[in-house]
């Protein structure tokens, strides 16, 4: 079981292209990237699991509804005195701009609210959201800090500068304390200029996985000495929120079918073959709206890419 670790919100994504002052209508899709990439291997065929926080309120119902509904275990917590996370997004010509609230039920997190069947996990995926306020940061970091070595650790940038006003480089500290804790790590073409011209080097870290995702153009793998790129799928995209989260899952998912989550490093022909996965899946979640939108394991079995793992998978 793969479990992640963090966010689950609500997606109010505009129905219409433009500037959110000028919007007059939402449309409600569950979200937060942990969940996503939860919901995204259970689709896959990966059973998975989140850890996390949700208010005592409708919307805290609605997620936890809808986790279960697609065969997501949830070790999620009710806060009586938090909101359940919304987030506001707004399309402009299919790429999202979010305006994320402050003040909710995932970033009051606590030591306790972590179900001890972490312990029982394969893999434990997380994100960088959780540390832009406490007490979650503290719970998140102690939790990883517990775990590193004795399971593997995913880790998507997944950078929310918004969050962190005023406090870039307090960001940039607890960005560069997990990556040193993580064992495979995701991020965008912008997230690495980013930390590049902040003085973080990532070659300076030691992962058996680093995946750069790079948009129209691709995505780049590398493990130990080889690096491979990996081409892009072209597609007609109507909404590419969480295409980055489809991504995170369907390498872990093709991970996970070739045996590797464990592994020190991957060669060649496998990071080829999971690259090409993980972008066929990011690429086809682009194509619905929502961040829920990863095409389910048996309606893709028959595309070449999903048989050279899936189909010769033991698992």
């Amino acid at each position: 079981m793969i479990v992640s670790i963090g966010e689950v919100l609500i997606d109010f994504i505009a129905l219409h292209e433009g500037r959110l002052k000028d919007v007059k209508s939402f449309e409600k899709h569950p979200g937060g990237a942990p969940a996503n990439v939860a919901v995204g291997l259970s689709r896959l065929g990966v059973e998975s699991a989140l850890v996390s926080k949700v208010g005592d309120d409708p919307f805290g119902d609605f997620l936890v509804e809808r986790l279960h509904e697609e065969g997501v275990k949830t070790f999620i917590r009710r806060d009586l005195e938090k909101h359940t996370g919304v987030v506001f997004v707004q399309l402009i010509g299919a790429r999202p701009e979010f305006i994320l609230y402050d003040g909710v039920a995932y970033f009051n997190l606590r030591p306790e609210d972590v179900d001890a069947n972490l312990k029982a996990a394969e893999l434990v995926h997380f994100g960088s959201v959780l540390f832009a306020r406490e007490p979650s940061r503290s719970t998140v970091f102690e939790v990883l800090k517990e775990l590193k070595g004795k399971v593997p650790l995913s880790y998507d940038i997944n950078m929310r500068p918004d969050l962190w006003r005023g406090r870039e480089d307090e960001m940039l500290r607890d960005i560069e304390r997990a990556l040193k804790l993580a064992d495979i790590a995701k991020l965008g073409d912008g997230e690495l200029a980013s930390l590049t011209g902040r003085g973080i080097n990532i070659d300076d870290f030691d992962f058996r996985l680093l995946a750069i995702t790079k948009g129209a153009e691709g995505s780049e793998l590398r493990s130990g000495g080889i690096r491979v790129h990996v081409p892009a799928y072209k597609v007609g995209p109507i909404d590419t929120t969480g295409a980055g989260d489809a991504f995170m899952a369907a390498l872990l998912a093709g991970l996970y079918y070739s045996g590797c989550l464990g592994a020190e490093e991957l060669g060649e022909e496998k990071l080829n073959r999971i690259g090409h996965f993980a972008n066929l899946v990011a690429a086809l979640s682009t194509m619905h709206r929502g961040a829920w939108s990863v095409p389910k394991i048996e309606e893709i079995t028959l595309m070449r890419e999903v048989r050279e793992l899936y189909q010769r998978s033991n698992r």
